[in-house]
């Protein structure tokens, strides 16, 4: 699926992802608590040895870069990358929090690298390429700079019907505001979420060996107003929905959210969402 201006996409998406990079940050530790099987089995699929260099994509916080970095050494490197200059300050300082001394920060443009070719051993990119204007762009330049018998691995979530933590939201919203359903294939969250649509893009960039697999993860809050902040904090298009708002029609969106969250309430008062995660893993 192509979208009609990819620049003005691009400029858009970079703003809010700069924008975003503090919640990011703050929220880094819980995400990483939810994810974390995401993680590890990305990790496992590229198995990094000493004196690789493993390059992650998209990086945000980078959670997913540091666990390999740790088994890289002695010899090896983490090239943690980053389209939003913010998200990569993120990630200084939590690899600085780490005392990780082997990890090399750059802002880069997946869909066009400036790197060289057959220089990677390893990468990594979890929630990435989903969320890009020209995935294709970018699993091919993935697929120049990895050597020979080089690994990737990826992440992105199942279709919306999977991930009500996330989609339910949306579309309560956008009933309320009169707003269109999205193009699933479109660049976000469930632009993957297709049967088949991931070994499509592998295979047709030249990636072999690919794996597919679903995980199954829990999205949990504390309490509604736990889930808002986070959201608020995390999605920047969401929050702008709401800041727009009148008070009249933000209490009734909320009231319809509550409504909707109903099913997914905990006996003490919270909520845990069903979650959907595919990963990835191919060959060079």
């Amino acid at each position: 699926m192509s979208i009609q201006d990819p620049e003005e996409y691009r400029a858009v998406s970079l703003a809010q992802w700069e924008r975003s990079a503090a919640g990011w940050g703050r929220r880094a530790k819980d995400i990483q608590r939810t994810v974390a099987p995401v993680s590890l089995w990305m990790i496992e699929a590229i198995d990094p040895q000493p004196g690789h260099t493993i390059l992650e994509l998209a990086a945000g916080p980078g959670e997913t870069g540091f666990l390999a970095a740790e088994l890289v050494r002695p010899g090896g490197k983490l090239i943690c990358t980053d389209f939003a200059e913010p998200m990569l300050e993120v990630a200084r300082a939590r690899a600085e929090e780490l005392g990780l001394r082997n990890v090399e920060f750059r802002r880069l443009d997946a869909e066009s690298m400036d790197l060289d070719t057959a220089a990677i051993d390893r990468v990594l990119c979890r929630w990435g390429y989903m969320l890009m204007a020209d995935p294709e762009a970018a699993l091919r330049e993935t697929r120049r700079v990895l050597r020979p018998g080089g690994r990737l691995a990826l992440a992105a979530w199942a279709p919306a019907p999977e991930n009500p933590w996330a989609s339910l939201a949306g579309r309560v919203v956008r009933q309320r505001l009169g707003a269109p359903e999205p193009d699933p294939e479109a660049p976000g969250m469930f632009a993957f979420g297709r049967p088949g649509r991931i070994e499509e893009l592998l295979q047709g960039t030249g990636f072999a060996d690919v794996r597919v697999q679903e995980l199954d993860l829990v999205q949990s809050y504390e309490s509604f107003d736990a889930w808002l902040e986070s959201t608020l904090d995390l999605a920047k298009p969401m929050a702008d929905l709401f800041g727009a708002m009148e008070p009249e029609q933000r209490e009734a969106t909320l009231a319809d959210l509550r409504d909707a969250f109903a099913p997914f309430a905990t006996p003490a008062g919270g909520l845990a969402f069903p979650a959907r995660a595919l990963v990835a893993a191919a060959g060079a």
